[in-house]
C-alpha cells in the first residue's frame, strides 16, 4: 500500500488578512454535453449555490500546549494519506502548538462541525467568520473514532447554517463542491466528482469514506463537501498524497455517519456505542480452507482474540469463530460486523451466528458499553494465496522464563516462539516472523516442536493448510500455511 503522511496545522499567523468577503456570484447555468451517442447535463458552474454556502463556512484557529517530543499525531492513517490540516511552521520559536482548519455552522445558535484532529488537546478554539470576525468557540464533544467534533459559539446573532444532505443517495460521477481554507486561503472553491463510495483506508474502526477528485489540501479539514442542491454530504479529513498536495484522491465522512455522530455529541457530549470485545481479521481462501469452511460459507469476520471478561467471552465466542450474522444482520466481513455492533444499544440481547471449526452454531449475546479508550486494531493482512513449498521453514524455542522476561512477552502468551523464518518457505509466504509466538495449531495448543510437526503433518496429510494462532504485538492473530510433501521443521 502506498505511504500516508500526517500533518500538522500551520501557524495561525497564515490565515491573517486572507479571509477575504465573497464576491457576487452570477446565477448557476447549465448546458448539454456533446457525448456521442447521449446527451448528458454538465453544469456550467456552482456560482448560485456557493454564493449561497458561503457565509457558512468557517475557518478554525486551535491552540494547544507545547509538547514534549513533538506534535500530538492526528488520526492513524496509513503511510501516504495524510489529514489536511498542515504542518507546524518549521521556524515556529517554542511555545504553544496552534492549528488551523475548516468548519461549518450546522446551526442558526452556533454550532460548528469541523475534524477531531483539528482541536484535539486545544485549550483554546477560534472560529474564524467569512467578514475575518474571531470568536471563542466552546468543544461541546468530540468523536475521535470517526475524527469528528462540534464546537459552539455563543452569539446573540443568528447564523448562516447548512443543511446535511443524503450522502447514501450519491451516485459516483455526481458532481460536489468543496469550501474550504487550504493553506490559509479563506473560502477556497473546488469541484469535482465522486470518485468511489464507502472506501476504508484503516484510519480508524469505522472507515467509509466518500472519495473525491475535487481539489482539497492543508487546512481543509473539517469542511463541508456539497452536492449541487447545497446540502453538506461530506466532511473533508484526509487525502491521499505522496507528495504532501493535492493529487486529486481526497476522503470525506459521509453525511450518513456525520449527522448522526453530530446529533449524539449535541445531545450527551458524546457518542455511546455497542461492544463485543474482539479483535477480528478477514477470511481469506487460506484460512477458509484450514478452518474447515463449506465452499459456498458466507464470508464473515474471522475472532482471532477474545477480549477476558467482554460481552463476546461472557456469551462463549472464541477465537476462530466465524461470525456470519449478528442480530439478524449478514456479516460479510470484519468491517461490517463492527458497524454493526456499534449500532446497537447497550444491553440489548441478539443472537450471533457463527461457524465454529466448520459447523453452524449460535449464541445469544448481550450487548456491552464501549470503553472510552477502545479504539480497534487495524486488521493484520490476509494470508497468501500462493501454494506452500515442502517444509515449513521456521526455527523454534519453547517459551520458558528467560525467553519471556527477554522477550517481555506477558505471562499468558505460551508455546513457540519463533527464532528464524528460512526465506522462501511456506511460513514465510505466510507471513510469519521472527519474535512471533506460536501458540496453537489447528487449534490444539502448542507446547513443544514435536506437535507442531505433527500438527504440520497432519494438515499435509488431509492435503488442508495448517492453521496457526500467533501472538505478535501485543495481540493474537491467524495464519494460514500451506503446506506440500516433505519434511516437516
Amino acid at each position: 500500500m502506498p505511504d500516508f503522511v500526517l500533518r500538522r496545522p500551520k501557524s495561525a499567523a497564515a490565515l491573517v488578512a486572507l479571509f477575504a468577503a465573497a464576491q457576487p456570484l452570477a446565477a448557476q447555468q447549465s448546458v448539454q454535453g456533446t457525448a456521442p451517442g447521449a446527451d448528458y447535463d454538465t453544469p456550467a458552474g456552482f456560482q448560485e449555490m456557493v454564493a449561497d454556502k458561503l457565509p457558512a463556512v468557517v475557518g478554525i484557529l486551535s491552540t494547544a500546549p507545547a509538547r514534549a517530543g513533538g506534535p500530538e499525531r492526528g488520526p492513524r492513517l496509513p503511510p501516504g494519506f495524510e489529514d489536511f490540516f498542515g504542518a507546524p511552521m518549521p521556524q515556529q520559536p517554542p511555545g504553544p502548538m496552534r492549528a488551523q482548519g475548516s468548519g461549518f455552522f450546522v446551526s442558526a445558535d452556533g454550532y460548528v462541525v469541523t475534524n477531531n484532529h483539528v482541536v484535539q488537546g486545544a485549550e483554546s478554539v477560534e472560529v474564524v467568520l467569512a467578514d475575518e470576525e474571531r470568536l471563542e468557540a466552546a468543544i461541546v464533544g468530540t468523536d475521535p473514532a470517526t475524527d469528528l467534533a462540534l464546537l459552539k459559539v455563543e452569539t446573540d446573532e443568528t447564523r448562516p447554517f447548512v443543511t446535511w444532505g443524503a450522502s447514501s443517495d450519491l451516485q459516483v460521477g455526481e458532481w460536489l463542491v468543496a469550501i474550504g481554507n487550504p493553506f490559509g486561503l479563506r473560502a477556497t472553491v473546488t469541484a469535482g466528482i465522486l470518485s468511489a463510495r464507502s472506501r476504508d483506508i484503516r484510519s480508524g474502526p469505522y472507515d467509509d469514506f466518500l472519495q473525491t477528485d475535487a481539489a482539497i489540501n492543508s487546512g481543509n479539514s473539517g469542511g463541508p463537501l456539497f452536492n449541487t442542491e447545497g446540502d453538506v454530504v461530506g466532511v473533508n479529513t484526509a487525502i491521499f498524497s505522496p507528495s504532501g498536495g493535492n493529487v486529486g484522491i481526497g476522503f470525506a465522512i459521509p453525511s450518513r455517519v456525520a449527522q448522526s455522530v453530530v446529533a449524539d455529541l449535541r445531545d450527551d457530549g458524546e457518542v455511546e456505542r455497542g461492544y463485543l470485545g474482539v479483535r477480528l481479521q478477514p477470511v481469506d481462501a487460506n484460512l477458509a480452507a484450514a478452518l474447515g469452511l463449506p465452499e459456498d460459507a458466507p464470508g464473515g469476520a474471522l475472532i482471532a482474540d477474545v477480549t477476558e471478561g467482554s460481552p463476546a467471552a461472557e456469551a462463549g465466542l472464541r477465537p476462530g469463530d466465524v461470525v456470519t450474522q449478528i442480530a439478524g444482520e449478514p456479516i460479510e466481513d470484519p468491517r461490517a460486523l463492527s458497524f454493526a455492533v456499534a449500532a446497537l444499544e447497550a444491553g440489548s440481547e441478539v443472537g450471533v451466528s457463527v461457524l465454529r471449526e466448520g459447523e453452524p452454531e449460535r449464541l445469544e449475546v448481550t450487548i456491552g458499553e464501549q470503553p472510552a479508550e477502545f479504539f480497534a486494531a487495524a486488521a493484520p493482512p490476509q494470508t497468501p494465496q500462493d501454494d506452500g513449498q515442502a517444509r515449513l521453514g521456521v526455527t523454534v524455542a519453547p517459551v520458558d522464563g528467560e525467553l519471556r522476561a527477554r522477550s517481555n512477552l506477558p505471562d499468558t502468551v505460551s508455546g513457540l516462539y519463533v527464532v528464524s523464518v528460512a526465506p522462501g518457505t511456506p511460513a514465510a509466504r505466510a507471513g510469519l516472523r521472527e519474535g512471533d509466538v506460536i501458540s496453537t495449531a489447528d487449534g490444539e495448543e502448542i507446547e513443544g516442536v514435536e506437535a507442531l510437526r505433527a500438527a504440520a503433518r497432519a494438515a499435509e496429510e488431509s492435503e488442508r493448510p495448517l492453521l496457526l494462532r500467533v501472538f505478535r504485538g501485543g495481540s493474537h492473530s491467524f495464519v494460514a500455511v500451506r503446506l506440500d510433501d516433505g519434511d516437516q521443521s
